[in-house]
């Protein structure tokens, strides 16, 4: 008559992460879920979900994840399977690899970029 429940307590809650402003993380950020970050990285952030880049936030060093918005800063090399957004308020300072890149006027970008879509790249694997 009663079903259990098969979710996990961060399934029933939703499954967002977030660093508040004036906090500093030293080390690297390993997550299966969406991230928003209002703070300070010093280190690698990995995620299968979206990174949220806010205003008042940094990432010094390397980003792998699926989604990528940025509104603060970026300092490193970011890998962005499907979109990188790129905010007016934005900086950008590295290399930058995305199947999808839109920048707004304003934002500062000054990185190598190369943009690969997941069938490009199963190509230029397969050495078609």
């Amino acid at each position: 008559m009663f079903e259990k429940s098969t979710k996990s307590y961060t399934d029933l809650l939703g499954k967002t992460n977030r660093i508040v402003e004036h906090t500093t993380i030293k080390g690297d950020i390993d997550s299966i879920a969406d991230f928003r970050l209002d703070g300070h990285l010093i280190g690698n952030f990995t995620s299968k979900g979206k990174l949220v880049i806010g205003p008042a936030g940094s990432v010094t060093g390397d980003i792998n994840c699926q989604n990528v918005d940025v509104e603060g800063r970026v300092d490193g090399k970011v890998f962005v399977e499907e979109i990188l957004s790129v905010k007016a308020k934005a900086t950008i300072h590295g290399e930058v690899s995305c199947g999808k890149l839109a920048v707004e006027p304003g934002a500062e970008f000054s990185a190598s970029c190369v943009m690969k879509t997941a069938g490009k790249q199963a190509l230029l694997e397969n050495g078609k």
